[in-house]
């Protein structure tokens, strides 16, 4: 049977995080479960987005700019006629426009400018550091941080079902890439707003979040290796 040791050593896990969760949180569960410092995560996802998220530990810390460099896929659901100051649900809506008029070709449409190279600017609310300090610190008191910019490229940007006021996507795109920045810039183009209502990330590259596993089941797999080398189950060494 292999040990937690096996961990400690190495491993690649792909994590389907759970909603509310951050990226941090579930690296930090991961180091308290195995008992190494050597855990890390490639590419962030936000608390209200789930999906696949990969950590790596022991020796494949090192390949982790090499997954975070992969062309990531996402699903999710746009809500137009109103906006967010965080460009998702983090936030309450306002600005609220009527969208009666708005057709299936608009928003299809509305789509095209954003296929590409294009630039893009980060949210207010994200964890990007400037003076030492993430934005989302800056963004929760009221205080809007100068920012540059980003050269993503968009290599696909489908919607996939309408059901207005909500629009379902599935989007392509390069590292580095804010959806919920993507989702502002459409509710823009469209002319009446638009906030991120839910995402899921499906893929990192070649790897699918159909092939992650549950956190629930990852941490008994642990425990149970846990169980094995100590002869007895720690229940203190559980997560709530």
């Amino acid at each position: 049977m292999q040990s937690t040791n096996s961990f400690a050593e190495g491993k690649v896990l792909l994590i389907n995080k759970p909603l509310t969760w951050s990226s941090f949180s579930a690296v930090n569960k991961i180091r308290y479960l195995v008992k190494t410092k050597k855990v890390g995560h490639a590419g962030t996802l936000d608390p209200l987005a789930t999906g696949l998220l990969i950590i790596c530990t022991g020796k494949f810390t090192k390949k982790i700019n090499e997954y975070m460099g992969m062309e990531k896929e996402y699903t999710g659901t746009i809500t137009i006629g109103g906006t967010t100051s965080s460009y998702d649900l983090e936030t309450t809506p306002e600005n609220l426009k009527d969208i009666s008029h708005i057709t299936q070709d608009q928003i299809i449409a509305a789509t095209q400018p954003f296929i590409g190279n294009i630039l893009q600017m980060p949210p207010q609310f994200s964890a990007i550091k400037k003076d030492g300090k993430r934005l989302y610190e800056s963004a929760r008191k009221g205080i809007e941080v100068k920012v540059d910019p980003r050269k993503v490229n968009i290599a696909s940007f489908e919607i996939t079902k309408i059901d207005l006021p909500t629009i379902e996507f599935k989007v392509v795109c390069s590292t580095g890439t804010y959806i919920r920045s993507l989702v502002k810039d459409f509710g823009d183009t469209l002319k009446v707003g638009a906030y991120m209502s839910s995402l899921r990330r499906t893929k990192i590259g070649e790897y699918e979040v159909a092939n992650a596993i549950q956190w629930q089941d990852l941490q008994v797999e642990i425990e149970a290796l846990i169980a094995g080398a100590d002869g007895t189950m720690n229940q203190e060494e559980g997560l709530v």
